[in-house]
C-alpha cells in the first residue's frame, strides 16, 4: 500500500526539532567548559560561545526547520510529497 506525505505540520514538527536540537547542542557545552576552565584567554571566549551552543542550536533549528517544512509543503502541493509504503501487520 502506497501512502503520501503532503503535508508537514510546521510548528509541531518544528517544537520536536527544537527539542532535539537542544539536546544535541548539550555536547558543545560539554566541549566548552573544559575550553572555559583550562584554555588561554581566546580558547576561553571560544568556550563561552560553545557554552551557549544548546540555545543557539534550538532557536537556529526551528527557524530553519519552519522555512524547510514551509518549502516542502509548497513543493508538495505541486508535485506530490514523499511517498512511503507501508504493510498491514496482524
Amino acid at each position: 500500500m502506497k501512502k503520501q506525505i503532503i503535508r508537514i505540520s510546521i510548528i509541531q514538527s518544528s517544537k520536536i526539532l527544537t527539542v532535539l536540537y537542544v539536546l544535541m547542542g548539550f555536547i558543545y557545552t560539554l566541549i566548552g567548559i573544559p575550553m572555559i576552565i583550562f584554555g588561554p584567554k581566546p580558547l576561553k571566549i571560544m568556550g563561552i560561545i560553545y557554552l551557549f551552543g544548546p540555545i543557539l542550536m534550538g532557536i537556529f533549528g526551528f527557524i530553519f526547520f519552519v522555512i524547510c517544512a514551509a518549502i516542502y509543503n509548497f513543493l508538495a502541493s505541486l508535485l506530490g510529497g514523499f511517498e512511503v509504503q507501508i504493510k498491514n501487520i496482524e
